[in-house]
């Protein structure tokens, strides 16, 4: 069978663009499993980097109009909004006979597959977690000419109009999948992106990654030996040597999972390759740490979250404040300056709570760099459907959405305080990362004198910070002088960058 997969166009409002949880970093695999998974079959298949390569629609037509796929996978990919756009596409696309089934797959979907499916008739079908097996089912189906309606992992529209679909099992050897495609999109990126493991033992508030697999779902890890092939096979062909594991929890738990992590450094140190990994706090082991940047470790990120005990036991982060400034102790100790993951502002924090987090962030030297700084003074709790958090708000009517997106909700903060400053915050980096952007995105150089110059930056950005979370400690209101700040910012701002 001929099959497109489409990796769509998507458009990030300013406001949101350094929002980053709205699908993690492993979905950018998803495509490139599913190619392989179908190739494996003997299908032909075509994939089209919508978004990576920039491509109108119009130009994304006139490939699926030439090529006529039997079947067009969609990897879904929310973006802070409904997507009409993508919809439109397709059912111009069913209604010019350019495919006979539309099936999509991802985080998104998977969460949202009730509402999408009752959005857009013209999707014929979503594909429930987990993808490769039910992908290629779902060709064999069709080329064979047997409905797919009763397919583990596929939802559909039953014959009363509702929706119905049954969760497939894990995939458990995942040694048993092929490789990844990866197109040329892909390949430019400053480091090759590869999956190691699947799932975490975590349980956090926050996240998606256990509701996408199923509830119970577990920790699942490639073997050392099965990496080490797609990493010397990507050697082989294209002579890369930075690679960055996109797993939401590199070390598989306990014991057994340092021991796998010691298992694959010591297979990485001949490649001469430099990496990067995510992980939690409580599994960042001296001993691990050491061996991993001996086999080429040069950045990771750890999700910190909070610097206050009641806030992480809040959020079910299973680690603690001692725990995570232990991390911090050790990754510097072997010279990796991590990249943090912190919610400064969750639904149920109070003013003491962020002045016990801002005191911890400064305490760890954690707002010396401004990238980082202007990442953890302003990020709030998102809450995406799916999540136990999102299940929590909404049982407590805190929570709200926008009418044509309920995949978001906007919660509602027990301290108007907290969400005063957490609004100006918002409003003051987001005028800090649309200034940054063409900067840290490389298109301009750098201007004269610069790291001096974003020091300054970064010190009136706590001293923004600071100064306003006093003036709420002594009891004074800054609502309605939010616009006056967030103006003077950008003056100051531009004068340290154009001096």
């Amino acid at each position: 069978m001929k099959i497109l997969l489409l990796e769509h166009p998507r458009q990030i409002e300013a406001e949101r663009c350094n929002d980053i949880a709205n699908t993690p970093l492993s979905s950018c695999l998803n495509t490139g499993y599913a190619a392989a998974a179908l190739k494996s079959r003997g299908h032909e298949v075509v994939i089209v980097e919508g978004y990576m390569d920039n491509l109108s629609y119009t130009q994304i037509e006139n490939t699926i109009s030439s090529f006529k796929p039997d079947i067009l996978g969609v990897h879904m990919v929310y973006h802070w909004q409904t997507d009409s756009s993508l919809y439109s596409f397709l059912e111009m696309v069913k209604d010019s006979g350019f495919t006979n089934h539309i099936t999509v797959y991802g985080f998104y979907p998977t969460i949202a597959c009730t509402d999408i499916l009752g959005e857009c008739p013209a999707i014929d079908s979503i594909i429930v977690g987990e993808h490769e097996v039910t992908f290629t089912e779902l060709a064999e189906a069709i080329s064979n000419d047997i409905c797919p309606d009763n397919l583990p992992g596929l939802a559909v529209h039953d014959r009363t109009g509702g929706i119905k679909y049954t969760r497939r099992p894990l995939v458990t050897d995942l040694d048993t999948l092929p490789f990844p495609v990866r197109t040329e999109a892909l390949y430019q990126i400053p480091e090759v992106n590869i999956l190691g493991s699947r799932g975490c033992y975590g349980r956090c508030t926050f996240c998606y990654i256990n509701p996408f697999y199923g509830y119970g779902s577990h920790w699942r890890g490639r073997s050392p030996e099965n990496i080490i092939r797609e990493i010397d096979m990507i050697i082989d062909e294209r002579g890369i040597s930075k690679f960055y594991f996109t797993d939401p929890n590199f070390f598989g738990p306990g014991q057994s999972g340092q021991l796998r992590a010691r298992r694959l450094a010591t297979l990485l140190k001949s490649r001469n390759i430099t990496f990067g990994i995510e992980g939690r706090v409580n599994d960042i082991d001296d001993e691990t740490i050491g061996a991993l940047v001996g086999a080429g470790l040069r950045h990771i990120l750890v999700g910190l979250e909070s610097g206050r005990d009641s806030s992480l036991k809040r959020l079910n982060k299973m680690t603690t404040v001692a725990q995570n400034e232990e991390a911090l102790r050790i990754l510097r100790r072997h010279n990796i300056e991590p990249n943090i993951g912190f919610i400064m502002f969750e639904p149920d924090s109070k003013l003491n709570d962020i002045r016990v987090n801002f005191e911890f962030l400064k305490k760890n030297k954690l707002l010396n760099n401004l990238s980082v700084t202007a990442n953890v003074l302003y990020h709030h709790q998102i809450v995406l459907k799916g999540t136990p958090a999102f299940e929590h708000l909404q049982r407590e009517k805190r929570l709200t959405s926008k009418p044509t997106c309920t995949y978001e909700g906007e919660a509602t903060f027990v301290d108007l305080n907290v969400s005063t400053l957490s609004s100006l915050m918002r409003q003051v980096t987001n005028c800090l990362f649309d200034r940054m952007d063409e900067i840290w995105g490389c298109r301009v150089p750098e201007p004269p004198n610069a790291q001096e110059r974003y020091l300054r930056i970064n010190s009136l950005l706590v001293k923004i910070f600071e100064d306003n979370l006093t003036l709420m400690e002594s009891g004074m209101e800054i609502g309605h002088d939010i616009s006056l700040i967030v103006n003077q910012f950008e003056k100051e701002f531009d004068k340290i960058l154009s001096y």
